[in-house]
């Protein structure tokens, strides 16, 4: 998915309704996943922009402020776990939620120690908006 490819929305304007709806970041390698997830957590009231790859989020001119950052650990080009860690030593403190199949003992150990939630594919049911709703809370 290219950075222009889809209409990305502004971060910085809040709906005026009074109560801010929550800004999330996908990272999800591939498209028809990424397309569900946006369009499922719109359904869901977030605030949502995707990006294909973790470099991709990388090269934003403007790494996105955002409430909740959803990044797949299997993207194309880094794994999920090196681009939280990439973003963290950039700054970007916003909770982190790591989807992937099948985790292994290793991977969600090293998610908890990084104070990651895990959510297991395929993503059934509201689980996801659910997990990124308790991390805002935080």
């Amino acid at each position: 998915m290219e950075a222009n490819s889809v209409a990305k929305p502004d971060f910085r304007v809040r709906p005026s309704s009074g109560q801010a709806a929550p800004r999330v970041v996908i990272v999800e390698g591939d498209p028809e996943v990424c397309d569900s997830l946006k369009f499922s957590l719109e359904a869901e009231g977030f605030v949502v922009r995707v990006y294909g790859s973790g470099a991709e989020l990388l090269r934003s001119s403007d790494i996105p402020v955002c409430d909740c950052l959803v990044i797949d650990q299997r993207t194309p080009d880094m794994t999920g776990m090196e681009l939280i860690a990439s973003l963290r030593g950039r700054n970007v403190l916003a909770p982190a939620i790591l989807t992937i199949g099948n985790p292994s003992a290793a991977i969600a150990g090293r998610a908890a120690l990084a104070g990651v939630a895990v959510v297991e594919k395929p993503l059934l049911g509201n689980t996801l908006a659910e997990q990124i709703r308790a991390a805002c809370r935080h």
